[in-house]
């Protein structure tokens, strides 16, 4: 299982077309095919960002590993 998580968590660097709490998760699994999906957190803050994007990463993790997720 591959995991990665990239994306703006602020509090600066933020645009138009990239917004602080924009985050891109991606996943790949041996015999599947790798899923890729992007969310955009409220901007509580940086923390706040980094903790839930590191939520819902090990959330798709378990959902993979337990077949909920993929093919």
């Amino acid at each position: 299982l591959a995991l990665s998580v990239t994306g703006v968590a602020g509090p600066d660097g933020g645009s138009a077309g990239k917004p602080v709490g924009l985050v891109w998760f991606g996943l790949a699994m041996t015999d599947r095919e790798p899923i890729a999906e992007q969310r955009v957190f409220e901007n509580r803050g940086r923390d706040y960002i980094r903790r839930e994007a590191a939520r819902h990463a090990i959330k798709m993790a378990l959902d993979t590993l337990e077949g909920r997720r993929g093919s």
